[in-house]
């Protein structure tokens, strides 16, 4: 692999067709692990990631087609938890724990109750009360409030946004260190637009320049009180002015700050010796070295593995890109949750 401390290695799998019972199979073995930008795993597949985590690996299947990639957690120091609900895994915490495992939670909360762009996310301040549960369990540095995205339409302002995120935030700001947030895009995948339209959310729009500027300046006058790290995912827009950082979810910076006590990961994010200047004799970001190259060339985040699948998650929420259509979701929830019940997981959250 590209990355030291990242090789492939020999994974021994069930196959009751072979006579030993196993076979072999490659599979990658990363140091960090993303659970997922997929799918919401700790709201509706906790089960299945516990399982896999019992037997050690998973298998990874790209929403593109191709051969399906196995990845094994035997070198896995940490695991970033995207979720915009995940109480239903807080129970789990106590098994990662014993087993010395690393992780933080990408907590998406935004507040679209109203307008009902998020159909089955749990009320805003349900959801609140889950994030002041589990930053008080973890820590406030491990608990990042992601309000992503943004949304302008018929009957969203920047003004509405604002209040929003300051009802958020007044109440979650001494729980965590970090905000990420994004603006909708809208213009690169049709499927959004058409998707905002079906789910009554009539005139949704991309910002404008005027809109950013808006909205940053109300956001930095915010945070004034907050005191928070924010940061924009995604971002071509130099925001530094008003005190926003290009975003990074996987961030280098929290994996060094949180986890410094874990020479493994220490040595992935930082090998000793390393020292890489720029032409004019300054350090370099370290964080380039393994930025991800599977991401948007907007996009900052270190490199990670990805275990989720498409068109699993069932918030139904009306930006996702991840859902190819509700039928398709709800029929493979709907399987997944048939052979759970059974005791069945496979090594794919479906089969």
């Amino acid at each position: 692999m590209k990355w030291k401390g990242w090789e492939k290695i020999p994974l021994d799998i069930p196959a009751p067709s072979e006579l030993t019972g196993t076979r072999r199979v490659e599979a990658i073995a990363p140091l960090i692990i993303s659970a997922s930008r997929s799918t919401d795993i700790p709201a509706f597949y906790g089960d299945w990631f516990m399982a896999r985590f019992q037997a050690g690996y998973v298998k990874w299947k790209s929403p593109f087609g191709g051969k399906p990639v196995y990845v094994s957690f035997a070198k896995t120091r940490v695991f970033a938890f995207w979720s915009k609900n995940p109480a239903p895994f807080l129970p789990h915490l106590d098994i990662l724990d014993r087993r010395g495992y690393r992780y933080y939670f990408l907590f998406t909360l935004n507040d679209y109750d109203a307008e009902r762009l998020e159909p089955n996310v749990p009320p805003v301040d349900d959801r609140i009360a889950t994030f002041i549960r589990l930053s008080r369990r973890i820590g406030k540095g491990r608990v990042v409030w992601r309000f992503d995205p943004l949304v302008l339409s018929d009957r969203i302002t920047v003004d509405d946004l604002l209040e929003k995120v300051r009802y958020i935030g007044d109440k979650i700001a001494p729980f965590t260190e970090r905000l990420v947030f994004s603006f909708v895009d809208i213009e690169k995948y049709a499927k959004v637009r058409r998707n905002l339209l079906a789910g009554g959310c009539a005139g949704a729009r991309e910002f404008t320049g005027v809109e950013v500027a808006e909205f940053c300046t109300g956001l930095s006058l915010l945070n004034r009180q907050w005191g928070l790290s924010v940061s924009a995912c995604a971002e071509r827009r130099d925001l530094s002015g008003y005190g926003i950082c290009r975003g990074q979810c996987i961030s280098y910076d929290l994996l060094a700050t949180e986890f410094s006590d874990d020479d493994a990961l220490m040595e992935f994010l930082s090998p000793p010796g390393q020292k890489e200047l720029t032409g004019t004799g300054t350090t370099k970001d370290p964080s380039l070295r393994i930025r991800d190259p599977g991401q948007r060339n907007t996009c900052r985040c270190i490199v990670s593995k990805d275990i989720g699948q498409y068109s699993t998650c069932m918030h139904l929420c009306a930006y996702c890109y991840a859902n190819t259509s509700l039928a398709r979701v709800r029929r493979n929830y709907m399987q997944y949750c048939g052979e759970r019940d059974r005791g069945i997981f496979h090594d794919a959250i479906t089969e």
